[in-house]
């Protein structure tokens, strides 16, 4: 008979953590989940003809409520407020909108710094904006630069396919009525940005063809978040829409398709 608290003590949860691995009862993949709900510790296996699933009470230490309480804090304490030289883009911008008719994007979803030249993204959260990144139209330090404090990645389009990029340049190119660029801001995944990315059934790791390494070690760690991960290996940025990174993109998507750029981190 299955010892289930052995294989429960054996997965280290934080508080507030989610883990999803092979059911160790009935082997089924990716359909096992474990939670650290504030010190009890729930599981659950979620095909139909196995059901095994129970709960048990763990301590929980000072330390352990504040790592939780600081994962937290980007969405609670920590409330964005908008600098006022930052505006919608209106056709008096002309810089911005030769930016967003460069890049191919919709100049409608951005802003703008007045102050500063730099076209802004807006990063929402439960329909609220917790923070902006923007990118200089000049040569200003930094290229990039964040106006809040938050954690959480840039998000654009719909659908349940995810496709995980570095910028958000990236993430508006890819993003549309199916998929969702996801842009990290960067090549390291938070937290916050991992919680994110659960709501999706698919994630697609397309980092820049520099950060492949990086690539292979996001879909590692989330593999236990997201039921199918993988990995695009590019030829360029996909903001530079090359062609066979585009075919390369779509091929992923379609679960019947022949999957041609996957990489395997095993």
């Amino acid at each position: 008979m299955l010892d289930v608290y052995t294989y429960i003590n054996d997965i280290h949860l934080n508080v507030g953590e989610t883990k999803r691995t092979n059911c160790p009862n009935c082997n089924g993949y990716n359909t096992f989940t474990v939670t650290n709900n504030m010190g009890r510790i729930v599981w659950n296996c979620y095909k139909v003809s196995c059901g095994i699933r129970g709960t048990k009470k763990v301590n929980m230490d000072a330390d352990d409520l504040r790592a939780y309480m600081e994962s937290k804090k980007v969405l609670t304490d920590d409330l964005f407020e908008m600098p006022s030289y930052l505006v919608p883009v209106t056709d008096e911008h002309t810089d911005a909108i030769n930016f967003a008719k460069h890049w191919q994007i919709d100049h409608k979803d951005l802003w703008y710094d007045v102050k500063e030249h730099r076209v802004v993204f807006l990063i929402h959260h439960n329909n609220s904006v917790v923070d902006a990144t923007g990118r200089s139209l000049t040569n200003r330090l930094p290229k990039w630069k964040r106006y809040g404090n938050s954690s959480l990645p840039f998000m654009v389009g719909n659908g349940k396919t995810a496709v995980v990029v570095e910028d958000c340049v990236s993430a508006a190119v890819v993003g549309n009525d199916v998929r969702v660029g996801v842009a990290l801001l960067g090549t390291s995944l938070t937290a916050e940005q991992r919680e994110r990315l659960t709501q999706f059934s698919t994630a697609i790791i397309a980092l820049d063809p520099d950060a492949i390494i990086k690539s292979l070690a996001i879909a590692k760690e989330l593999r236990g978040y997201v039921d199918n991960v993988r990995v695009l290996k590019l030829t360029d940025d996909l903001k530079y829409r090359n062609p066979e990174d585009m075919q390369a993109l779509i091929e992923l998507e379609n679960p019947n398709g022949i999957i041609t750029n996957q990489e395997s981190d095993e």
